[in-house]
């Protein structure tokens, strides 16, 4: 982390306390100012079928100035007081980089543009 931090809502420099829950998480997006969106994977056993599946969770945390994490990367995050209507974690730390983070962001635009094209032949098929 860097020396100097003017975030009152860092965890190390602030005067935000982290408590509860701790997550380890993907940075999708860092697009809205002090704000990143992250996501986690977990499994849910479905008890009917007497299997797991895999379910992903989305959430808004906020990034502090000194740990100013980037899309793909892998952080740490954990519970804190509520800074904003969605956000009710912060990012504590920086563990890494996913590894094909930008292929697998770039197949997920690629079938957004498919299903989107095949919107629309179908929509004009029907007109």
């Amino acid at each position: 982390m860097a020396e100097t931090c003017n975030d009152n809502h860092c965890p190390a420099h602030g005067t935000v306390k982290v408590h509860g829950r701790e997550f380890t998480a993907t940075v999708l997006s860092t697009r809205a100012q002090k704000t990143a969106i992250v996501e986690w994977e977990r499994r849910y056993h479905v008890p009917k079928y007497e299997r797991y599946e895999r379910r992903t969770t989305k959430l808004n945390v906020h990034n502090p100035d000194c740990v100013n994490v980037k899309a793909g990367d892998i952080v740490r995050i954990m519970e804190c007081r509520p800074i904003s209507k969605t956000k009710h974690f912060v990012v504590t730390q920086k563990l890494g980089t996913e590894r094909l983070f930008a292929e697998r962001a770039a197949a997920m635009e690629a079938a957004k543009v498919k299903a989107k094209v095949a919107a629309e032949t179908k929509a004009e098929v029907k007109a």
